[in-house]
């Protein structure tokens, strides 16, 4: 498997799986794949990541994109990024918020 090969499994267990297993366990805001995909994509691109990517994301983003995204995935995972600040900073650069 290519590096690239790699990093694309990764992200899709990540966002697929390990994250929607723990969202109500954590009482996460949200718990369906996309909605991870666009928090970490919108975060790593400071902006609403269809502005920067076009789809689909973890095809077409930069290596060095989609490995910062999947890098803040496992850190909300493992405790060390606040999920629920990410959601809101990716609703507020949407106009969401």
């Amino acid at each position: 498997m290519s590096g690239r090969e790699t990093l694309e499994a990764r992200w899709l267990a990540l966002t697929r799986e390990e994250m929607p297993a723990i969202a109500k366990q954590r009482g996460w805001p949200v718990h369906l794949d996309h909605c991870f995909q666009r928090i970490l994509l919108d975060n790593v691109c400071n902006r609403p990541w269809r502005e920067a990517i076009a789809p689909p994301a973890y095809r077409n983003a930069p290596e060095n994109l989609l490995h910062d995204a999947i890098a803040l995935g496992e850190d909300a995972v493992a405790r060390k990024a606040d999920l629920e600040a990410l959601n809101r900073r990716s609703l507020r650069l949407r106009g969401k918020l």
